[in-house]
Formats: C-alpha cells, structure tokens, sequence
C-alpha cells in the first residue's frame, strides 16, 4: 500500500443527540480535505454522513459515495459528490468501499456502522484484505463497545492479535496516525 490516500468512513446517517459527534464528523472533512486523503463513504446526504461529505467538498476534498439502488430511490443519495457509486445491495456497497479505500475509520453510528466495522475486520481476518480500521472515540462513544471486545478476548472467543487489530483513538490525529502505521506495516501478514 502506498499510505492513506482514500480513507473509508463509517458513521451515521442520523446526527445523534451528542452535538460532539457532528462536530467530530466536521472537523474529520476539515483535515481530510487538508491532507489531501479522499472520503470513501455510504453515498448519504443525512446525518453524520451528509456532514462529513460536505465538509470535505467545501474545503475542496473529493467525496466518493457508494449507495444502494433502493437509497437513491428514496432521495437519500448526495448529488453533490466527486462521484457516487450506485450498487445493487449493501453487500456490493461494503465491497465496492473496501476496494477503493485504504483503511477504515468509524465514527458514531448505529447497526449500519456495526455492519460496516464487523464485515471489515472479518473479511480482514479471513485474509481478504489486509487494511486497517480505527474507531475514533469521541467523547467516549466506543468505550463500552472496546470493553465487550476485551470479555469476548478474555472468554477465548477472540485471540489477542485480533483484538489488537481493532485500534481506537480519541482525537483525529492519533487515529490516522495509528491508521497510516498499520497501513505501513500491513506487510507483516496476517494477525491470528
């Protein structure tokens, strides 16, 4: 991999009730845009994901969605982006979005964003990709989720190494650093 160019965000496409986690989505589109890393996202113009999207448009980033069929047609496609995927089914979205990114960031979200971490760090495990992904943990939002992960390790459901994969990180910063280091060291092979 040659680093972080195309970062893949999965977050909401609500807003949520902490207004830090629309602020976090902003600020995230604000440093993208200034670092030149594309937004690799679900497609949306709602909630967190309408938000990043647009950040990163305004301050002259590139936005590519990648959106189910049966979305658009219920008008919550973003026409404004660089350029939208249309794809026939989430499954084709969260390939379609493994493909063009370099690793994967969540932010605060709900089953959707569930759906988007997990099949990514399985396909992960499975060998399928070796990219990285990070949860950015505004004001706490993953820390009760981090300590399920750490019961299901110590239960003997999950090995060490793979819980180790899961990086998470409190400010933007350290989560694309931590990002752009496993993307670095990517090579190592696979972590069981």
């Amino acid at each position: 991999m040659s680093g972080l160019q195309r970062l893949a965000v999965y977050c909401g496409s609500a807003a949520g009730t902490n207004p830090a986690h629309l602020q976090s989505a902003r600020e995230l589109g604000k440093v993208m845009a200034a670092r030149g890393i594309d937004l690799v996202y679900g497609g949306g113009k709602l909630g967190l994901m309408g938000a990043i999207a647009d950040t990163v448009l305004e301050n002259g980033g590139r936005a590519y969605g990648v959106i189910p069929a049966a979305l658009v047609s219920h008008e919550v496609a973003h026409t404004g982006l660089t350029e939208l995927h249309e794809v026939a089914d989430m499954h084709q979205r969260k390939a379609k979005m493994t493909q063009l990114a370099d690793g994967f960031l969540c932010l605060a979200g709900g089953i959707g964003t569930f759906d988007e971490l997990f099949e990514a760090w399985t396909w992960n495990a499975l060998g399928y990709h070796a990219k990285p992904f990070c949860l950015l943990n505004t004001d706490g939002y993953w820390d009760k989720f981090l300590g399920f992960c750490d019961h299901v390790r110590d239960e003997g459901f999950m090995s060490a190494g793979r819980r180790e994969q899961l990086l998470s990180a409190d400010t933007i910063d350290e989560a694309l650093a931590k990002l752009k280091t496993a993307i670095a060291a990517a090579s190592d092979g696979p972590v069981w």
